[in-house]
């Protein structure tokens, strides 16, 4: 009798549709990724010489439930710390130590300045020191220091200029920087001591030589109104000379760099000292121009926000303008993502069957990037998984119909005569 085969088939349809009602049902989730019970048909054993293309099945089984691991559409948000996976991989979770993966990227920040899921989770990565160098070795839990970014003096002071070569000689020695006649022209920068403390550093320009071979022009310097090098009324002290050939490029700095020694009194190290990087300056018949201005240091800072790259860089913005990388997201990923245990949350944990960790940055080895204020839907399609309920509720019936079949001609039998 059949009815073997029919009660399999029957309990094959409810684990089909159990598994689609638990897709259904989480098709609004974060990081979900829908199942599919997958069959296999059983034979009973042959009898020794019983030919093979006799044998009748005695009806099907669970082979097993596979998750689908395909991406699922990614949606914008208004979270800064959502973060949606394009591509392979898992997020690395810590539970007190207890490791777990997730796709579902909705976290927020502890009040310790934790990352964290939902259910209480830490994102794990490398973290970076306090000059924003990511330390690449065993994952942690990800920490967002919250203490000011502190001051940093200048050091360097990249300044590309244009200088004007229809301006006349004049005499080094008659520079005055309160009288504009006794200089072809300047500009100025902010840059800044220990404390952060910012200084005016105005850099003069005067033409003393010009011939056939080229022009020189001599270099000073104040801060903050005071003439560097000197204190008037003594003669002025320049900070070197700058030399051009007959074409306007310049050949070198005497001395090479120049060098600003500043001296300050509001308590930070003194005297400071700011490397002028001149390369790239030239002199033609044009009006006097600033191609780059770019003064290194910032004063302190308190962080306002922070950003996720595509690489998982945490980027920290501060008050003062600055950046500052304040951690790594890594991403694991497995020979056999199916072989993961689902332990609830949106969580797997490796297995023997999974195969162990690859673990590292996003975008390499093969995993995918991140993207920061986005979240990856469930990967579920309703209308595929209505349609497959539709087919379960018909499979399921008519595995009712053979037993019912069954049933009316043992019925027959039962009742012959």
């Amino acid at each position: 009798m059949s009815f073997q085969q029919g009660l399999s088939g029957l309990n094959a349809a409810t684990k089909s549709l159990e598994a689609i009602g638990h897709n259904v049902a989480n098709a609004g989730t974060v990081g979900f990724k829908q199942s599919q019970v997958q069959f296999s048909d059983v034979y009973a054993n042959s009898l020794v010489g019983s030919g093979g293309g006799a044998q009748i099945g005695i009806g099907t089984q669970v082979s097993r439930v596979a998750q689908q691991f395909s991406q699922g559409n990614v949606t914008a948000s208004n979270n800064p710390l959502d973060m949606a996976i394009n591509g392979g991989g898992f997020f690395r979770m810590s539970d007190n130590g207890a490791i777990s993966y997730s796709r579902n990227g909705q976290f927020i920040l502890s009040k310790e300045g934790y990352i964290e899921s939902a259910s209480g989770q830490r994102l794990t990565g490398y973290l970076a020191d306090a000059d924003g160098n990511v330390a690449i070795g065993a994952p942690a839990e990800i920490h967002i220091d919250k203490a000011d970014l502190a001051p940093s003096a200048s050091t360097t002071y990249e300044l590309k200029l244009t200088l004007d070569s229809r301006k006349a000689v004049q005499p080094a020695a008659s520079f005055d920087p309160t009288d504009p006649t006794t200089f072809a022209d300047s500009t100025s920068a902010k840059v800044f001591d220990s404390l952060g403390n910012s200084h005016d550093l105005r850099t003069f320009y005067v033409k003393t030589a010009s011939g056939a071979t080229g022009a020189t022009w001599t270099v000073f310097a104040t801060v903050d109104e005071i003439p560097i090098g000197y204190v008037p009324p003594a003669a002025p002290v320049a900070l070197g000379t700058m030399d051009f050939n007959n074409g306007g490029v310049l050949t070198g700095t005497t001395p090479s760099p120049l060098a600003a020694n500043i001296a300050v009194t509001s308590g930070a190290a003194t005297p400071f000292t700011v490397s002028i990087d001149s390369t790239g300056t030239q002199q033609f018949a044009q009006d006097f121009g600033v191609a780059k201005q770019l003064p290194n240091g910032y004063p302190a800072g308190t962080l306002i926000g922070f950003s996720v790259a595509t690489n998982g860089e945490i980027v920290g913005r501060y008050t003062n303008g600055e950046s500052n990388i304040l951690g790594q997201v890594i991403l694991s990923s497995f020979a056999n993502p199916n072989g993961l245990q689902n332990i609830g949350d949106n969580q797997w944990v490796e297995t023997a069957d999974s195969g162990a960790p690859l673990t590292s940055t996003p975008g390499s080895s093969g995993l995918g990037s991140v993207q920061s204020s986005r979240v990856e839907d469930s990967n579920v399609d309703l209308t595929a998984e209505l349609v497959n309920m539709i087919t379960a509720q018909r499979y399921y019936q008519a595995n009712a119909q053979t037993i019912k079949t069954q049933d009316q001609i043992l019925q027959t039998l039962v009742n012959l005569r």
